[in-house]
């Protein structure tokens, strides 16, 4: 399969551009960006061609890879799945639920494979964790806390991104937090609560399909000593903890690349598609809506 990158900031450069480029069964063929030089560079570290068009990039390859902010993403995963093009996607899917409906939409009509990196979906350990979990089943309650300090270790990468600084940590890590509990404890079928707590922290109290209820606790203005994400589950079986993992990035972007190869080859949406990203991007902007009413 022929992929094309689509961006050429720090993402791009220490995740998509390496698992691209080691990936065996990939033809890593071009890189586009919003800063032409950026792109130029980044494609030559892996003897990929640099496109000045979008259009033509979308005209040689099968798959693009986006690595771009979410409000610049859903667009051109549109544009990208109308050329008929696979995707690999970040998460948040978009800022908005029409947006990400779109681009949802858009991947239907073009008959398209499409997969959203949830890192920790793509990490053995807590991979094979979520599944066991989910087959147990019984579960009462959960609690999830992902605590990140980009906003406060002072040597982030990410820190100068104009969305997180807008949107904070409910859209950048509360993805990742709803990844592991949905498979898990099922649909959202309502957010209960949600409260601002320092910084940019959020608390929330979601409501699942399964009866289940669970409890997040989400920041990017964490100390950085007082960092980290945990998941615990409570229920007839007892407790249990998400595993930690050590998997660095480029091996679980390169898993989710698996994902996607076998999607394209099956026609069999992952569980990680963008149809589930847009799920959680619906349940992300009622969250956002009750935090908003409670200012």
């Amino acid at each position: 399969m022929r992929i094309g990158l689509l961006g050429t900031g720090p993402w791009a450069r220490v995740a998509h551009a390496p698992a691209l480029g080691a990936h065996e069964t990939l033809d890593f063929a071009g890189v586009w960006g919003r800063r032409p030089q950026a792109a130029k560079e980044l494609a030559e570290s892996y003897g990929a061609r640099a496109y000045d068009d979008l259009d033509a990039l979308l005209a040689d390859v099968d798959a693009v890879a986006v690595a771009l902010p979410p409000g610049v993403q859903g667009e051109l995963a549109v544009r990208a799945a109308r050329a008929g093009c696979h995707l690999l996607l970040d998460k948040p899917l978009a800022l908005s639920v029409p947006q990400g409906r779109a681009v949802v939409e858009a991947a239907e009509r073009a008959g398209v494979a499409s997969v959203v990196f949830f890192t920790t979906r793509f990490q053995s350990g807590p991979q094979a964790w979520i599944a066991e979990q989910a087959r147990v089943g019984g579960w009462f309650t959960a609690r999830a806390e992902w605590l990140g300090a980009v906003f406060t270790a002072g040597d982030n990468p990410f820190a100068a991104s104009p969305w997180r600084r807008e949107k904070g940590a409910l859209w950048d890590v509360g993805p990742h937090a709803l990844s592991v509990l949905l498979p898990v404890l099922g649909d959202v079928r309502r957010v209960r609560a949600a409260a601002h707590g320092p910084g940019d922290t959020v608390h929330l109290v979601l409501d699942h399909a399964s009866g289940a209820s669970s409890t997040l606790t989400l920041s990017l203005t964490a100390p950085p000593a007082a960092a980290g994400a945990a998941v615990e589950l409570r229920g007839a079986s007892g407790v249990t903890a998400l595993p930690q993992s050590a998997q660095p990035v480029v091996p679980s972007l390169m898993r989710a690349v698996d994902a996607l190869l076998t999607a394209a080859r099956t026609g069999r949406p992952h569980s990680c598609d963008a149809a589930f990203a847009l799920r959680v991007t619906e349940v992300l902007g009622a969250a956002e809506d009750l935090l908003s009413a409670g200012r």
